[in-house]
């Protein structure tokens, strides 16, 4: 299967992300009544869980409803206020050479996908990053040099919450540090459970395990798979090698003093390399960041695609997907 990818560069809302969302809705509106428009919360109660805790998104989230064209299902989807569960794997890990880097995969359904890169400056913030669900984001850096990404942390618990794509673009558009992000990851209410990893550009690292039923922990750690402090569903850690994974990871850390390239290059080779489309996801692509650098860098078998945040191109980009 053949993903083609966007570039896009739009400083404030207009009429790229306009046509995104006339592009994309249709799906997105198909999956999010899935279980009947009265199974979400209504636009009052989005807009209020918005006003309560992102309240510095408001002024966006109004300005793309309106380019949204202000009906009903839209605002409500674009709140991200307990949308339905969806899941994902993913792997990610921090080099631990000189400069700081992020590494992870991106483990997810190939038909789900919007294969789009966007780089904004909403709010006055400049940000970059793999865009899902049309504002939000499923990893990214910004002009401060924090980079942020996660993963799915493996429990089954639905709660009250935001979905993770907007957690990490509240994130990227209100933080700088890695301490201000962990502070944001502690108060933020997720609908399901993910593993936050954040670096800034002095080396300052965390991840946050997130929960809808429990505060999130900060943890100083530089692995994250799918599980949070041990295994709480079972026959998804057996399916994703979830604990497999993290030890392999940890041990590429601890035992092994690699190159940066040889450590980015183990990400796209199995057992963290995934192409397990037909059972449900695989690795859609690996995305590195380097937070001093300001630069983004998705990488597949045998090709690269650098993107650095001040001189970023609009370009597109067909890639084979290896396994699929």
């Amino acid at each position: 299967m053949i993903i083609r990818w966007r570039a896009i560069d739009e400083p404030q809302p207009g009429p790229k992300w306009a046509g995104l969302f006339q592009e994309f809705w249709p799906d997105y509106h198909q999956w999010w009544i899935r279980e009947g428009p009265e199974a979400r919360p209504g636009y009052l109660d989005s807009v209020n869980a918005l006003k309560t805790h992102m309240p510095e998104l408001l002024p966006l989230y109004e300005e793309l409803c309106d380019l949204a064209g202000g009906a009903d299902h839209a605002a409500r989807f674009l709140s991200f206020y307990c949308p339905p569960p969806y899941l994902s794997a993913c792997s990610q890990a921090l080099w631990p050479g000189p400069e700081p880097v992020l590494v992870r995969n991106y483990d997810y359904s190939a038909h789900a996908f919007d294969g789009v890169v966007m780089r904004t400056e909403w709010l006055g913030r400049t940000v970059l990053g793999t865009s899902d669900s049309l504002w939000g984001l499923v990893d990214g850096i910004n002009d401060a040099g924090l980079a942020v990404s996660l993963t799915f942390g493996g429990r089954r618990v639905v709660g009250e919450g935001f979905g993770v794509p907007l957690i990490l673009r509240y994130v990227l558009q209100t933080c700088e540090t890695a301490e201000e992000a962990g502070a944001a990851l502690s108060r933020l209410p997720t609908h399901m459970s993910y593993n936050v990893t954040v670096v800034d550009r002095d080396r300052k690292f965390l991840t946050a395990f997130m929960a809808p039923d429990r505060k999130a922990v900060l943890k100083h750690v530089s692995v994250a798979t799918n599980h949070q402090e041990k295994v709480e569903w079972d026959s998804h850690a057996r399916f994703t090698a979830t604990v497999e994974r993290e030890r392999f990871l940890l041990q590429r850390l601890t035992l092994h003093v690699e190159s940066e390239e040889k450590f980015i290059g183990a990400f796209l080779k199995p057992p963290l390399y995934s192409s397990a489309f037909s059972e449900g996801f695989g690795t859609l692509y690996t995305a590195v960041y380097r937070p001093r650098k300001l630069e983004m860098e998705l990488r597949w078998p045998g090709s690269v695609w650098h993107m650095p945040l001040m001189a970023f191109d609009e370009r597109t980009l067909a890639v084979q997907v290896p396994g699929f």
